[in-house]
């Protein structure tokens, strides 16, 4: 059996795999938690993640495993499992983290019907809040796996801690940018889903690029709206998390969430759109907490709105479009008078 594990990934899809690869890389001492005996003794016998990473040959470093008492000897354990995944995992997680471990998410999504940031969800399940950080960029896994060049942002409230977890992903490959506002980083990483979902759609309907400049823009300002109404610093929003993770999201085919919206613009409904695509599609219930966040704040979020009407009511995509068109005149900036 391998030695002491610095550093526990919980998660084996492909943002796991890849996160627990380049740690490996990076001279930590990886376990890869698995979710059985089987998926352990698979991934251990091919020495890579032929499902969700193929091609990606485990280092030297990594070792996988199915028992979470591996988790007692971790000094870092980054969770990159589905938004809707997150309370079960960090049931499983818990009873056996050290009361000095930093919790690391990796998670892009809100609790659909509450609102709930996953490191809401992890003090809820009884996590110490300075033991919680996250982490969110311009992050396509399969680029990083390929080791193309690429900058995320850490945030946590305990400044050591996440000063701690730069330095281990850290790399030449992944540069790494510090942050406090805990808040602001998952709400940029999880709500430019929403939007990207959006802007497939308006590329779908061939609604052309200012267009699609327009509601990057302006959906852009209102997660910056909600963000500030949760606590959030506006400011985040200009970094990694919030603008350079919205561009890539938006304009990537490697987007999950914004094939789902050419989907929907092609007239598929949402059930048929998701069954097309392989992987989790994180907007999805995030549009429901956008809402969700935005009613019980008193935010206005046109975008996110007419989104959940064509999502969750069948409402036309074209006549979401012509409805935001005709919205009453508004001041860019209302602040500036």
């Amino acid at each position: 059996m391998p030695g002491i594990a610095r550093v526990a990934v919980v998660g084996t899809g492909s943002w796991g795999t890849t996160l627990a690869v380049m740690l490996a890389r990076n001279g930590q001492d990886t376990v890869l938690l698995c979710r059985s005996e089987a998926e352990a003794r698979r991934l251990e016998t091919d020495g890579e993640n032929r499902r969700f990473r193929p091609g990606l040959s485990f280092p030297a470093g990594l070792h996988v495993d199915s028992h979470p008492d591996r988790l007692r000897e971790a000094e870092v354990v980054v969770l990159a499992v589905p938004a809707a995944s997150v309370p079960a995992n960090a049931a499983l997680v818990r009873p056996h983290l050290a009361s000095t471990a930093t919790v690391v998410s990796a998670t892009k999504g809100i609790e659909p019907e509450t609102g709930a940031l996953v490191s809401d969800l992890l003090v809820a399940a009884g996590m110490a809040p300075a033991q919680v950080c996250a982490l969110s960029g311009p992050n396509f896994s399969a680029e990083i796996a390929a080791g193309l060049p690429a900058a995320t942002v850490i945030a946590g409230p305990d400044r050591e801690r996440v000063r701690a977890a730069q330095a281990l992903f850290m790399s030449d490959n992944f540069r790494v940018y510090a942050s406090d506002d805990l808040a602001g980083v998952q709400l940029g990483g999880a709500l430019k889903n929403v939007v990207a979902i959006a802007c497939g759609i308006s590329d779908g309907l061939g609604s052309g690029q200012n267009a699609k400049a327009a509601l990057m823009t302006r959906a852009l300002a209102e997660i910056t709206r909600l963000g500030v109404a949760c606590g959030a610093r506006a400011m985040t929003f200009l970094g990694l998390a919030g603008i350079g993770d919205l561009i890539a999201t938006c304009e990537s085919d490697l987007s999950r969430n914004r094939r789902l919206g050419l989907a929907i613009a092609q007239g598929r409904g949402l059930e048929e759109a998701l069954a097309g695509i392989d992987g989790v599609v994180e907007g999805v219930g995030t549009a429901r907490a956008a809402r969700v966040l935005a009613r019980r704040h008193g935010v206005e979020m046109p975008i996110a709105e007419q989104l959940c009407a064509v999502l969750f009511e069948g409402k036309d995509p074209a006549r979401s479009l012509l409805d935001l068109m005709r919205r009453p005149p508004k001041q860019e900036f209302p602040e500036s008078g």
